[in-house]
């Protein structure tokens, strides 16, 4: 973030509407000093897990920012490996400007990514769960098996009740 360009209102993204999060959002990328998103694919979230691959990510994202961080701000965790000062901070969304703007761009970001995948494909309802496990999410992968969006790695609570279900491949052949 600027220094000098405090913006008013940034909170924790979950704490705000999806219109109060959108203003943000353009205010954020208009007014930062620096942002950028990355993303990691579902092969590699497979592959390395969904918490080494947030690592991953986080770590892509700070290597692509001009100017380069002076130190970095971390809600929750510290990254390892990384070359700059750090500091993790606990909830930090709800105490830190940077963070709260970083999880506003992250969640609006993915929020535009569900309703893209809907528009291709209707039948999981990305456009209403967002990717979250919710009970037509699980409805859907039942139904139709898992999308090529989908990790295999994903398995909802309600799915682990049987620890012999497996989740049948989407129309495409792909898990």
């Amino acid at each position: 973030m600027h220094p000098d360009r405090a913006i008013p209102g940034l909170a924790d993204s979950k704490t705000l509407t999806a219109r109060q999060r959108d203003a943000l959002y353009a205010r954020i990328t208009d007014e930062a000093a620096a942002w950028t998103v990355v993303s990691v694919s579902v092969d590699d979230i497979d592959l390395i897990n969904i918490h080494q691959a947030s690592f991953l990510a986080m770590r892509k994202a700070l290597d692509a920012l001009t100017p380069e961080p002076d130190a970095v701000l971390v809600d929750g965790f510290a990254i390892p490996h990384l070359p700059w000062r750090q500091q993790a901070i606990t909830k930090g969304d709800q105490h830190c400007a940077v963070i709260a703007a970083a999880s506003i761009i992250a969640k609006v970001t993915r929020d535009r990514l569900m309703y893209e995948l809907h528009e291709a494909d209707p039948r999981y309802g990305f456009d209403r769960h967002k990717g979250y496990g919710t009970a037509e999410h699980v409805r859907a992968l039942q139904h139709y098996g898992r999308s090529p969006h989908h990790r295999r790695s994903f398995m909802p609570k309600a799915l682990m009740a049987d620890p012999q279900h497996v989740l049948p491949l989407g129309p495409t052949g792909e898990g």
